[in-house]
């Protein structure tokens, strides 16, 4: 069962940046135990990540770069959730541009906080399924550097068991689909 919301109360929002995926803001606050003080916070629309599955019960990954650690890292496709779209549409477009893949079988496995000591996105994990590869080259934005690859869920459990560097939310999101995977 879900915690119902606590918000705190806002004694000043300043705005730092605005960029173009997030903002970043630092506010004093009054939290629901009676502290107050200055805390800073990413503002994220959110973001929306699939488990695709072939009908071989092939895992599809991309490994793409990525600055802020650099280096790159395994992970299931991903994208954020644009103005008036909802984490379906979002998903299902990232998919098809990351890895050329299509899916014909969607299963919502959750959302979770991403980063919720310093930001308010959640992810969205959804199952694909049923799996069809497009005749199309992959449409990625000019940021991108994507590998697709394939792996069987236990070359991707010995990946992990290694120290690999695969990302939070496509370790989380993988063992929220286990149950629907037969594993």
């Amino acid at each position: 069962m879900l915690n119902p919301p606590e918000p705190p109360e806002i004694l000043q929002q300043r705005l730092f940046y605005r960029g173009r995926k997030f903002d970043f803001d630092v506010n004093q606050l009054r939290l629901p135990n009676g502290a107050t003080g200055s805390w800073e916070c990413i503002r994220h629309p959110g973001g929306a990540l699939a488990v695709p599955v072939t009908p071989e019960g092939q895992l599809v990954l991309v490994r793409q770069y990525r600055f802020a650690v650099g280096r790159r890292l395994w992970e299931f496709p991903a994208g954020t959730i644009e103005v008036g779209e909802d984490p379906e549409t979002t998903i299902e477009r990232e998919i098809q541009e990351e890895t050329g893949y299509k899916a014909a079988k969607w299963q919502a496995l959750g959302r979770f906080p991403l980063a919720p000591g310093y930001s308010d996105e959640y992810i969205y994990a959804f199952l694909a399924q049923e799996l069809t590869e497009l005749d199309q080259k992959l449409a990625m934005d000019e940021d991108e550097d994507i590998e697709v690859v394939l792996w069987s869920p236990a070359e991707f459990e010995q990946y992990l068991q290694h120290g690999e560097d695969v990302d939070a939310k496509t370790i989380t999101s993988y063992f929220l689909a286990r149950p629907f995977l037969g594993i």
